[in-house]
């Protein structure tokens, strides 16, 4: 018999790692702009957009449990971006390592998706496995082109 129940939990996690994911690419582009780095600023709006849609697309599924989306980050999250801050501040290499800690975002990002998959397995309709299946792929090209450009960066 197919599952038709989510649990509110773990697709609040995920929504919070897009929050977290929405505002350490506003950070980055804050950075970008202010470092003369303008060239990374529309890869990294289209990122925003990009999670702004994914928690459009899960926000439903908490709404018919009852509960009410998170607009929350993770605690995690708020450290990393004032890390960002000064990891770029500090560094001779403005783009490379702005561009490494998207990346490490990326990571973040990926295993809190995967864990949901993994850990929510009987807790999450099929519908929601597979928007959450669908949105790690997308965000698994995002995490290449941020690699892409990162590693276009290596002397």
């Amino acid at each position: 018999m197919e599952n038709n129940i989510n649990n509110p939990e773990i697709i609040n996690d995920i929504i919070k790692i897009n929050n977290d994911r929405i505002e350490g690419y506003k950070k980055a582009i804050d950075l970008a702009t202010s470092h003369g780095l303008d060239r990374l600023v529309p890869t990294f709006q289209k990122f925003v957009g990009q999670s702004e849609e994914f928690i459009a697309e899960l926000t439903p599924y908490v709404e018919l449990e009852g509960k009410e989306p998170t607009d929350s980050t993770m605690l995690s999250g708020k450290l990393f971006r004032a890390w960002m801050g000064i990891k770029v501040n500090i560094t001779g290499d403005d783009e490379r390592s702005l561009l490494e800690t998207c990346e490490q975002g990326e990571d973040a990002f990926k295993s809190t998706y995967q864990t949901a998959l993994a850990d929510g397995s009987e807790e999450l309709s099929q519908n929601v496995h597979s928007l959450i299946n669908t949105q790690l792929s997308k965000q698994l090209e995002a995490h290449n082109i941020i690699k892409m450009l990162r590693d276009s960066k290596t002397i």
